[in-house]
């Protein structure tokens, strides 16, 4: 095994880690996560929605079934990594976790379109 696929797997496994953590989040602490989204004017019923697509997202991650859907979970954490990383610095709480997990994503992403591909 060479350095750019230990690379891709360790990204790969930390953005899940991450996003697995968020949506166990959301299922188990679903009324503390309403009140973060309250505090960040975005709407509640979103919760329950994002958690499932985190979940669906971590499958197509491992699984890639389907390249078209695996550049789609890799956008959709794209996007929900840096709006919940805006989110939280516009409501003062400073950097979280998803600003953190933004470079991984990108090194999984790069790097399992040249190692899975």
């Amino acid at each position: 095994m060479n350095y750019r696929k230990i690379s891709y797997w360790v990204s790969t496994i930390i953005v899940c880690s991450v996003m697995l953590y968020s949506a166990t989040m959301y299922f188990t602490k679903t009324e503390m996560i309403k009140g973060f989204f309250e505090s960040f004017n975005y709407p509640t019923y979103l919760v329950i929605p994002l958690a499932i697509a985190k979940v669906l997202g971590i499958v197509m991650l491992l699984w890639r079934y389907s390249k078209w859907l695996t550049e789609w979970a890799y956008a959709g954490f794209f996007f929900d990594l840096l709006l919940a990383s805006a989110a939280h610095y516009f409501a003062d709480h400073g950097i979280g976790l998803s600003v953190y997990t933004i470079p991984f994503l990108l090194i999984s992403y790069f790097l399992g379109k040249e190692i899975r591909d």
